[in-house]
C-alpha cells in the first residue's frame, strides 16, 4: 500500500526505511553531510515548499523531504499496516 507524504507524493509502504525528524536529526554533522551528499546527487526530493518537519528514506537511495512531522507519517504507515493486515 501507499503512504501519502504531502502534496502529490506517496511512496510504497515496503520501500520506506526510516522516517526521522529533521529539527533532532541535523544536529549530527553525519546527518547534515548525508543529506547534503544526497542532494548533490540528486536523489532528495522536496515534497512540499513549506517548512520541513520530516525526511523519510526510502530503497533506492531516495529520500523524500516533507512538512509533515515524523508522527503523523508513522500514524499513516500504522493505518496502512492494520489495513493490510484487516485485507489478508
Amino acid at each position: 500500500m501507499y503512504i501519502h507524504l504531502g502534496q502529490n507524493t506517496v511512496v510504497n509502504d515496503k520501500e520506506i526505511i526510516g522516517v526521522f525528524d529533521l529539527e533532532t536529526t541535523t544536529v549530527s554533522k553525519i546527518t547534515r553531510d548525508y543529506l547534503s551528499k544526497n542532494e548533490k546527487k540528486k536523489n532528495v526530493y522536496y515534497v512540499s515548499a513549506e517548512l520541513p518537519r520530516s525526511f523519510v528514506v526510502c530503497e533506492g537511495r531516495r529520500i523524500f523531504v516533507s512538512h509533515l512531522s515524523p508522527g503523523t507519517i508513522g500514524k499513516r504507515i500504522k493505518s496502512v499496516k492494520e489495513t493490510a493486515s484487516e485485507l489478508d
